[in-house]
């Protein structure tokens, strides 16, 4: 299993650009790169995401320093769990996320794909086994009732996410079980309703 601290994903492929690129270069880079915001730092100090439409109506020779006003600070500590990268990604829609070091110096950036290979890690989606998704009202939620009721199947609950509606408080569990054949298992849930 790889870790999944930010300091531990971070892409070798993405090149850093430095505050005196010309727009043309770093465009160019973007499209080599398939991403649309790249870091820029000066010695190693980070100094924010340029993102690729703040670049496209600026001239070829036009150096980053004088678009610094559209650059975003927005980054990760290498210290920090991998998610956090994941919503900052979501929040920002950024598809790198810079990482610093405890000295706030540019260690890198961690790519989208990197965070979704992760998640899918995280997920367990390449394990054995099945999925049942659960709607439930908030208050009938019980991490332990749900356990033993599949447990009362002879299988095992190998991941459990959860997320609610804050329109409707609906809460959905996802539960992968280890073993393929669940109808057991979704009888019990539907007996227990």
């Amino acid at each position: 299993m790889t870790s999944m601290f930010c300091g531990q994903l971070i892409s070798p492929e993405v090149a850093i650009q430095g505050l005196h690129d010309p727009v043309g270069v770093v465009l160019h880079q973007m499209e080599e790169m398939k991403l649309s915001t790249l870091p820029v730092s000066d010695e190693d100090k980070f100094l924010g995401m340029i993102a690729e439409d703040d670049l496209q109506d600026e001239a070829d020779d036009t150096p980053l320093d004088q678009l610094q006003d559209y650059f975003i600070k927005s980054f990760v500590k290498a210290t920090d769990y991998f998610l956090v990268a994941v919503k900052l990604s979501h929040v920002m829609n950024l598809d790198a996320i810079p990482v610093l070091n405890e000295k706030n110096e540019l260690e890198g950036v961690i790519t989208r794909e990197i965070l979704f290979r992760e998640l899918a890690h995280m997920t367990g989606s390449q394990d054995y086994g099945s999925l049942v998704v659960l709607e439930m009202e908030k208050s009938a939620y019980s991490v332990g009732e749900i356990n033993r009721l599949v447990e009362s199947n002879d299988a095992v609950i190998t991941q459990l996410n959860t997320w609610s509606d804050s329109n409707t408080h609906i809460l959905t569990v996802v539960l992968r079980i280890n073993k393929e054949e669940i109808s057991d298992v979704v009888a019990t849930f539907q007996r227990h309703e």
